[in-house]
């Protein structure tokens, strides 16, 4: 499990948290103005990812069910024809309305909606990333993800100062040096499946996607079935889970936003501190799907989930002051944050890190379940200790949330718990036709 999950974990800090603290802390110095506009775009663009996350997720587990039994190029070529269809449903209305969607933030033009128009325009290069490094994580190898991420970062620490006061683009600046970052990387990490392809080029699959005769059939039956469909039904409990997951940070970012600027602004350095720690958690739950949707022990998700929480929350607590400090004068929201996360941080830890198991299994949508019965109980709960405690009753609001999430995805099932397609011995003309980087 380490070994799988020591390299997601560097690649998410450093894709997903690195990424989004460079820039907080390069338009810091622009103001207030400047960070609460950051911290509204990334929100916005995790929504939108949440849209897209159904693809990759799927591609890696129909990847990792099929390597070595039946030909994988017909899995990456329908994760592309989608990659395609997503990014135009979701890059071009966004692009479109990029100032309507500020403005539910209150921010109808200025600093936020010229991050949004930049960022929602860069979106088809992100997802396309996600899916090739997808792939790669099917494939058992979490090192060629980690290894982009790490390009993809060295990049914006150069891009960040030159484009937003170099060039003199401000807030917009930052959001074109992401963009074109992922645009470098992607194009370095699509030379990963040039052996993939070129090993499947003796393939004997039918074009139509079906499985070849004689190897498993990931759920799919019949002639002509697509594999778009098996992405999707795969993929779609995740994509649900995550994008209740922005939705509901969105209704917090608005919550919050009623207290003041200062306050929005300390959730979002709070927030971006405790990323650096909650991706353990889903580096635990990649590792965990990668291990079950190969049929290969996973251990126990749920205890180093557990354990992770409480090692998280120690840490975050002993950096609170200095950590909030790099980003703001004033760090006394920040900081009251990441101490009131200690009650949330234990439960979330475990439910993510189960995750894996459940999605991979054929069980993504208790997992979804599971969640959306939190946020039932963690919405009201936001609104009303809010009104009573202040954002103290947000932060309340979210451990309630996290712990009834991670009871109900633990509660017993009748009829026993589903399994992932058992591994058949691998053909020898997959076994040929391995890429390199294995």
């Amino acid at each position: 499990m380490f070994r799988l999950a020591l390299p997601v974990y560097v690649e998410l800090l450093t894709a997903v948290v690195a990424v989004g603290l460079i820039d907080l802390l390069w338009v810091s110095g622009l103001g207030e103005g400047a960070i609460a506009a950051v911290t509204v775009g990334t929100t916005v663009e995790y929504l939108a990812y949440g849209l897209f996350l159904a693809v990759p997720t799927g591609v890696t587990v129909l990847v990792g069910r099929r390597d070595g039994r039946a030909p994988l190029w017909p899995v990456v070529r329908t994760g592309r024809l989608l990659w395609a269809l997503f990014s135009a449903a979701v890059a071009v209305p966004g692009v479109l309305l990029h100032e309507p969607i500020a403005a539910l933030f209150g921010a109808a033009s200025g600093p936020a909606a010229d991050f949004l128009l930049v960022s929602l325009a860069g979106l088809p290069v992100y997802f396309a990333q996600t899916v090739v490094d997808g792939v790669r994580k099917g494939l058992g190898d979490t090192r060629t993800p980690m290894r982009n991420a790490l390009i993809c970062n060295a990049l914006v620490v150069v891009l960040d100062p030159l484009l937003i006061y170099g060039l003199g683009l401000g807030v917009r600046g930052a959001a074109l040096a992401t963009v074109a970052a992922r645009a470098v990387t992607l194009a370095i990490a699509v030379r990963s499946l040039r052996g993939l392809r070129d090993g499947a080029q003796g393939d004997s699959a039918p074009e139509d996607g079906s499985p070849a005769a004689g190897a498993p059939d990931d759920g799919e039956r019949g002639r002509g079935t697509w594999l778009g469909r098996a992405i999707l039904v795969t993929g779609l409990p995740m994509s649900g889970d995550f994008l209740a997951r922005a939705l509901v940070g969105m209704a917090l970012v608005e919550i919050v936003a009623g207290f003041g600027t200062a306050q929005v602004a300390g959730y979002g350095i709070g927030q971006k501190i405790m990323l650096a720690g909650v991706m353990v958690f889903y580096a635990l739950r990649q590792a965990a799907m990668i291990r079950t949707a190969r049929s290969e022990p996973a251990g126990s998700p749920l205890l180093l989930g557990l354990g992770g929480g409480a090692a998280v929350a120690a840490a975050l607590n002993a950096a609170a002051v200095p950590a909030a400090g790099l980003f703001t004068a004033d760090p006394s929201v920040a900081v009251g944050f990441l101490r009131w996360m200690t009650l949330y941080l234990v439960p979330f830890g475990g439910l993510i890190a189960v995750g894996g198991v459940l999605q991979a299994s054929g069980r993504g949508g208790r997992l979804l379940a599971a969640t959306l019965a939190g946020f039932a109980v963690q919405l009201p709960l936001a609104y009303a200790l809010s009104s009573w405690l202040g954002v103290t009753g947000v932060w309340l609001s979210m451990a309630a949330g996290a712990s009834v999430s991670l009871a109900a995805a633990l509660a017993p099932r009748a009829g026993g718990p589903a399994t992932a397609p058992a591994r058949a011995p691998r053909s020898t003309r997959t076994a040929e036709g391995r890429p390199c980087g294995r």
